[in-house]
């Protein structure tokens, strides 16, 4: 029987808890990165870079975190 709890963090090699870190600090850094930009569109001398920066530094994590370098395959 698939739990859904451990279905996905399984197929990236995770734990459940490693991937709600994971997950929980890419989440917050994605929402950082779309409130600065929302931000810099109103005052555009306000967060120059920080959105592209931001979104580099989540593209590194998801390149360096192992098992997500490719798209899992599901059954469901």
């Amino acid at each position: 029987m698939n739990n859904p709890f451990t279905c996905h963090p399984h197929a990236v090699g995770e734990t459940y808890w490693e991937h709600l870190g994971f997950a929980m600090k890419f989440g917050c850094i994605m929402t950082i990165g779309g409130l600065t930009a929302m931000v810099h569109a109103v005052f555009p001398f306000l967060f120059v870079t920080t959105a592209g920066r931001l979104n580099d530094r989540l593209t590194q994590m998801r390149a360096q975190a192992p098992g997500r370098s490719k798209a899992p395959e599901y059954s469901i």
